[in-house]
């Protein structure tokens, strides 16, 4: 599970302007992904106020601000700094009043200013910090983007997870993560994959050692996020096995509560992963936009059983 989201992260991923640059925000943490706009709060109504949010001032704040006597901005002010909020941000290249920064620094609270409209940087920061802040597991396996598909590869150790991934690159889709793949639950639909910063854009070829996989195919041939849309699992061979071949039946596993479909495929010497993965992506791409291979091939069979008996 995921613990906080430092300040110094959301400043560098949402490019805010800090205002108080004394403040440390290294160890300062946001556990919610909900935002407050500062509203009932600049009356002097403090009630089931959401002190653990982030702060948000827009335009319609700044101008009410405004409009309150030096004394009554006063008394705003300090009740926020003493609700203990996480930091204040001013949208829209909007700047707060000295007399709020001076009090800020000196009770140690972050200011920020963007200059976004206060709409789209609150959806853009809600977004984020609710991909951030989700249940997060991590699991082995490989995560790659296929024609816009996220396809999880998994599979025991050495059987070839790297090396499928590394030809999908080749061939022009994206490496999300190899080795380690860390699933955030963002909805009860949608899970979301992504790399540990210290293997980011990396991949382990077994003979060969690390491969930077942005440095040497450029940085289309990487991306940081990804949702996960359905699982291959390789196996070795096992001729005493029967393999699914019609796709009659949906297998599923789970991850965090979510259920993905899975296929398993069997590794012999001559398959090739990488088209038969990208087969299975535009397959599973079909198949949401209401085209099924398998209904298709017993609809001709119907009617060719029809045929022969007229």
């Amino acid at each position: 599970m995921a613990t906080g989201v430092t300040l110094s992260r959301i400043a560098e991923k949402m490019n805010l302007t800090i205002l108080t640059p004394d403040v440390d925000l290294t160890e300062r943490y946001v556990n919610v992904p909900d935002i407050n706009r500062l509203a009932l709060q600049l009356t002097g109504f403090f009630d089931h106020f959401a002190s653990e949010r982030i702060q948000l001032v827009g335009y319609v704040e700044n101008t009410y601000l405004q409009s309150l006597s030096a004394q009554e901005k006063k008394n705003i002010y300090q009740q926020l700094v003493a609700a203990g909020v996480p930091c204040i941000i001013f949208s829209r290249d909007l700047e707060p009043e000295a007399e709020l920064v001076e009090l800020a620094i000196a009770n140690e609270l972050p200011i920020f200013m963007t200059s976004m409209g206060t709409s789209s940087f609150l959806a853009e920061l809600v977004r984020w910090l609710n991909v951030m802040l989700a249940p997060c597991i991590s699991i082995h396996g490989v995560l790659v983007d296929v024609y816009g598909v996220g396809v999880l590869i998994m599979g025991e150790s050495g059987i070839g997870k790297s090396e499928a991934a590394l030809e999908l690159i080749k061939r022009g889709h994206r490496l999300v993560t190899d080795d380690v793949v860390e699933i955030r639950k963002v909805s009860e639909e949608t899970l979301v994959g992504s790399a540990p910063d210290i293997t980011k854009n990396f991949i382990e070829l077994r003979g060969i050692g690390i491969v930077d996989v942005k440095s040497m195919f450029g940085v289309q041939s990487v991306r940081e996020t990804q949702s996960i849309d359905f699982v291959i699992t390789l196996e070795d061979w096992k001729r005493e096995r029967e393999y699914e071949r019609l796709g009659l039946e949906d297998n599923y596993t789970e991850f965090l509560g979510n259920r993905l479909l899975c296929h398993t495929i069997p590794i012999r010497p001559g398959r090739n992963l990488a088209i038969i993965i990208e087969a299975a992506a535009v397959n599973h791409r079909q198949k949401q936009m209401g085209y099924n291979a398998v209904q298709e091939l017993y609809n001709r069979v119907q009617k060719n059983m029809t045929k022969k008996k007229e």
